[in-house]
């Protein structure tokens, strides 16, 4: 099982996305990610044995979290960097709620043997997949927009997803849920 952490993206955000997308796909031949897959990873897990699922989802039962965080998901940008792009993501923004909740996770997953993470964690939404396409016109229309706010909306929860590959690419799903209370009680899946 290939497993991640993460925060799903709230409906209207997901809207705003969808029609800015929509105009930049046809201005280059990347792999542009799928609007239901989009989401932002706490923690990548990996590969996981299904026989040792429990053990996985009573270490994030005990994550201990503070209260829901507002999140707001604004502006594009390019992993490494501009000059170099590989990744063009939009933009995450909740101060240091989703930070904490990442090396909470973290912490929580350590005893199981999945190692800490050793970057500093940088929250987005991976857009497109850039390998050696020509992206001067997406570059060009994205320097000429106006409005790059997609939305905000409140964290109240995050999710054990599991990710599949499958013939159009992988499908994500959720495994459980994870409500952020002072004491943290997973909703198993509904």
């Amino acid at each position: 099982m290939r497993l991640f952490a993460g925060i799903a993206i709230a409906g209207h955000v997901l809207e705003n996305l969808a029609r800015v997308l929509k105009q930049l796909r046809p201005l280059a031949p990347l792999h542009w990610s799928p609007i239901e897959n989009l989401h932002i990873t706490s923690k990548f897990i990996g590969e996981w044995p299904e026989a040792r699922l429990d053990q996985l989802e009573s270490a994030l039962d005990e994550v201990k979290t503070s209260n829901a965080f507002e999140l707001s998901i604004s502006s594009f940008g390019y992993f490494p960097n501009p000059g170099n792009p590989r990744t063009l993501f939009a933009a995450v923004h909740s101060g240091p709620a989703l930070a904490e909740l990442a090396n909470r996770i973290d912490e929580s997953l350590r005893p199981l043997g999945i190692a800490r993470e050793d970057r500093v964690y940088s929250p987005h939404l991976t857009l497109a997949k850039i390998k050696h396409e020509d992206i001067r016109e997406l570059r060009d229309h994205i320097a000429n927009m106006t409005n790059f706010d997609f939305g905000t909306f409140r964290v109240n929860q995050f999710h054990l997803f599991l990710s599949k590959v499958g013939p159009k690419g992988s499908v994500y799903s959720s495994l459980a849920t994870y409500p952020l209370t002072a004491s943290s009680q997973a909703g198993r899946p509904q």
